[in-house]
């Protein structure tokens, strides 16, 4: 069965589509802003060969925008990806030791924590208890503790250990250089 592809809807009403009867003009320095009707305000867009561009419709009278549509979307779509390269994800990485985690296995543990703080992850540490070792709750908290001691040159303590089920968690961040 044929079904037609869905039409992309623009984001802005652009000239004919703007279907108030009264705009706020803003932005053009040749132009007074105020309020025009729609064949004026059309008017001073077709004088500039440019468009006029419904910005914000929820107003009353909506506010419009003599511009290039094509440059303006544009210049948004580039803003856009700007801001994203801008953002810097954060990865969290998890490492996780029981209660009696031995002291050359502990320091294997740090140097590993160490690696991802100084690439600028968090860490999220783990003390996990399998059957009877639940009851050696405090020496987990402990272990995690000394291990926030052993790394505070690298990271900070960003959430203190926390039991969850049959786990108990710390969360590092790393440091600003």
């Amino acid at each position: 069965m044929y079904r037609p592809l869905p039409q992309k809807k623009d984001k802005h009403r652009v000239n004919e589509k703007i279907d108030a009867r009264k705009v706020r003009l803003v932005g053009d320095s040749s132009i007074e802003n105020g309020i025009y009707s729609i064949q004026e305000a059309l008017q001073f867009s077709r004088n500039r060969e440019l468009d006029l561009v419904e910005i914000n419709p929820k107003l009353n009278p909506p506010v419009c925008k003599i511009l290039d549509y094509k440059k303006f979307l544009y210049e948004q779509k580039k803003r856009k990806k700007q801001f994203k390269a801008k953002q810097i994800k954060v990865n969290t990485k998890e490492i996780r030791f029981g209660p009696q985690i031995g002291d050359h296995d502990g320091r294997v543990k740090i140097k590993s924590a160490e690696k991802f703080l100084m690439r600028g992850d968090k860490v999220k540490v783990f003390v996990f208890f399998k059957g009877r070792s639940i009851v050696y709750k405090d020496q987990g908290k402990i272990k995690l503790l000394k291990f926030a001691e052993e790394i505070e040159e690298y990271g900070k303590v960003e959430q203190m250990p926390v039991m969850e089920g049959k786990r108990m968690y710390m969360i590092l961040a790393p440091k600003k250089f």
